[in-house]
């Protein structure tokens, strides 16, 4: 391939993108289309714990540098003029995905202090209208916020979250223009005449809870690695500098503000992925020092909840992995012999929430990989189980803020189901169906068939899977099929109901989900064993599962998809790596790719709070293991499948050099002709477009891919 200059391949990108393209009959390759852009090497030597290595493409990481910008810009081009073709299938999956939305639609209204809450969204807006009802859902609506207005004229928006004040008439909020999960401007609207106070906080992390006082909020701001570190007071009006109540030393530690439901206390929680420890106040003593509730240690993590008569305690070190909860007095506590297990440890039962209300205990639980909710009475310790009929489910709390309440709010969705809300009577042990998500263009889930699989990975453990297909479909090895899964952070892969997915499903294809190790789908020792020195575990997992799919003849190599985003996109690097042979397509979203260089930069987002998870590279065991996977470093000159990797240039979490310097240094070194894109969305971040329907085109665009690598065009 020869090299043409940026502003030259753009030019005759976007001619080749005008011109009128036939229906394909062959799957194209990259010999059927313009050079590619061929990013410069500019040599970065770097050395440690004895060894030496050279990134050719380490000055893409700046942004600021026009250069990195052209390339960015010829790279989008150049994917513009290879995905031209399927412009009218884009156009089909956009319509099918839209058609599954109800554009006019609105949830279920969740009551809290007097008001009735809910959000609702109208026919072509993007965006949310935040509303509330005051005594009853009758009553008129008062609009708090229409989230299009404030999108307006905006390349991105997202709307991170509001509070309201204890008597109704104040709302602080936070939101950002640039996409980025992890900073915010925080403001506050007078809900009494919808204007907007003077009080801005131009930069804080997301975490927030207002005092009693209705004039007394404590936020929490992240530095500019995006840990969040400290805890700070405003009192609306005051123009002198916040009070900084609290500020979080331990690298390794990020710390969050809130209040309990009781709305009796306002705690800070300062956690990493293996400790926690928190401290409180009484909501209405905003002026008095935060006291630590238990001193933190190594390797316990807890929760507190608050309740009138006690404090609910979530507890979980080396031997109770899976959490055991304890309840303990208000006064004295600090005496472990005051403690009183409710709910012991079950080394096949993940604890993963506690919600506490006046009369009753809901707790979440993940047993072989599934959710379950138990309720119980707390004057008697009677329980019920909220049962689900099918093999495989998720079922979630959705909220409810109520402390007094004794209706308990949940979902519950599976591959063929769509989301359902529930109000469960706690008292009746009845579930009462408040609202079907529908599905406007019509779907049928007799039509699906689910199931549930288990591989057998390369040590011998059984790993699960949930996959979805049209019944009937014959299982030959001849269906195209797409694997998802993540993979990371304890993060469990549920199957719950994706309406976009039916737009491959409805083609014929096989739609399955890892659940590999490295999430907690089986529990937390899942979790354990695929991090660290185990993360390999993460990597043979999916491969297991892969060649499961093809052993059972559900695919083959030549129709199998992969995709995952983020860490999910840090396995689909490294899996391409380790058995470049079994995918035909791989589609790798914001992927967190270039592992031993990020994790090496202290100065970067997350990366100091991460070597729990990954491994400090600056101890050389960990550096070596991170060497073993790390996707960047162990690209090699062989074929690869085709490949779409995407971006955002605003992205604080996976920064954008990411993937670009991956497709740069793949393209390099690749010797097959399979089609390599990237995809920078130029203005958001991390989750990519932030408007509904904007979303949808992203979502289009990558089964497009899918498809077209795949020889179908329809």
């Amino acid at each position: 391939m020869k090299t043409i200059t940026y502003g030259t391949l753009v030019l005759i990108l976007a001619f080749s993108a005008c011109k009128t393209t036939p229906e394909q009959t062959k799957v194209l390759t990259q010999a059927d289309y313009p050079a590619a852009p061929v990013a410069p090497k500019k040599s970065r030597k770097f050395a440690n714990h004895g060894y030496k290595r050279t990134d050719d493409y380490f000055w893409l990481k700046d942004k600021t540098n026009p250069e990195t910008i052209a390339y960015l810009k010829a790279e989008n081009a150049y994917a513009d003029t290879v995905m031209a073709a399927t412009k009218p299938l884009q156009k089909t999956l956009f319509d099918e995905m839209k058609g599954r939305i109800k554009e006019e639609d609105q949830s279920v209204p969740a009551f809290d202090n007097g008001y009735y809450y809910y959000s609702r969204v109208e026919k072509d807006k993007q965006y949310s209208i935040q509303c509330r009802k005051k005594g009853s859902t009758e009553a008129a609506e008062e609009i708090i916020f229409d989230e299009n207005k404030m999108a307006e004229g905006k390349p991105a928006f997202i709307m991170g979250g509001f509070e309201v004040s204890d008597d109704n008439n104040l709302v602080a909020y936070v939101s950002n223009t640039t996409g980025s999960y992890a900073e915010y401007e925080l403001k506050f609207k007078d809900l009494r005449t919808g204007k907007d106070l003077l009080d801005i906080i131009p930069r804080m992390g997301g975490s927030m809870a207002w005092a009693a006082d209705n004039k007394t909020v404590f936020y929490a701001v992240p530095n500019e690695a995006l840990r969040s570190h400290k805890i700070f007071k405003h009192v609306l009006g005051s123009t002198g500098k916040d009070e900084l109540v609290y500020e979080e030393k331990d690298e390794l530690f990020n710390c969050y503000v809130g209040r309990s439901k009781t709305k009796t206390i306002i705690a800070i929680s300062s956690s990493s992925f293996t400790s926690s420890e928190t401290r409180f106040i009484p909501a209405n003593q905003p002026a008095a020092a935060f006291k630590v509730f238990l001193p933190r240690q190594k390797d316990v993590e807890y929760n507190i909840s608050d309740h009138p008569a006690h404090f609910y305690l979530s507890w979980k070190d080396p031997q109770n992995k899976n959490q055991k909860v304890y309840q303990l007095p208000k006064e004295g506590y600090q005496d472990r012999g005051t403690w009183k297990e409710i709910i012991p440890h079950d080394p096949k039962a993940k604890i993963e929430g506690v919600d506490i209300f006046e009369k009753y205990m809901v707790v979440t639980k993940r047993i072989n990989g599934l959710l379950r909710m138990q309720v119980r009475e707390l004057a008697t310790g009677t329980a019920k189980t909220i049962d689900f009929p099918e093999p495989v489910y998720t079922a979630y709390p959705s909220g409810t803020p109520d402390f007094a309440a004794t209706k308990f709010r949940y979902s519950y969705t599976s591959l063929n189901r769509p989301t359902t809300t529930y109000d469960y009577d706690m008292a009746t042990g009845q579930s009462i169906k408040l609202k079907e998500r529908e599905v406007p263009s019509g779907f049928n889930p007799e039509e699906y068939e689910v199931k549930r699989l288990w591989a057998t990975a390369k040590d011998g453990v059984k790993v699960p899977m949930a996959i979805v297909y049209k019944k009937g479909l014959n299982l030959d090895g001849s269906n195209p099929c797409l694997l998802y899964s993540y993979g990371s952070y304890g993060y469990s892969s549920d199957a719950g109901f994706n309406s976009n997915v039916f737009s491959l499903v409805n083609r014929g294809f096989v739609y399955a989900i890892a659940q590999i190790r490295g999430g907690s789908d089986l529990g937390e020792q899942w979790y354990d064993d695929g991090k660290l020195q185990k993360k390999m575990n993460t990597f043979t997992d999916f491969i297991a599962c892969a060649e499961y799919l093809i052993k059972e003849k559900y695919t083959s190599s030549a129709h199998l998809a992969i995709n995952g985003g983020s860490a999910g996109g840090l396995l689909m690097g490294a899996v391409t790596n380790l058995r470049p042979d079994l995918f035909k397509v791989v589609v790798a979203e914001v992927p967190f790719v270039d592992v031993i260089n990020t994790m090496l930069d202290a100065s970067l987002p997350l990366t100091t709070q991460e070597y729990e998870q990954w491994g400090n590279p600056n101890v050389k065991n960990d550096y070596d293991y991170i060497m073993t996977y790390s996707p960047y470093d162990n690209l090699k000159k062989t074929n690869y499948p085709n490949i779409l990797a995407t971006g955002g240039l605003n992205d604080s979490q996976v920064g954008f050099h990411e993937p670009a310097k991956w497709v740069a240094k793949l393209r390099a070194l690749k010797t097959d002709q399979n089609i390599t894109l990237l995809k920078i969305n130029m203005d958001s971040g991390h989750g990519g477009a932030t408007g509904r329907f904007d979303y949808l085109k992203d979502e289009a665009l990558n089964y497009a891919f899918i498809l077209s690598r795949m020889g179908m065009n329809k």
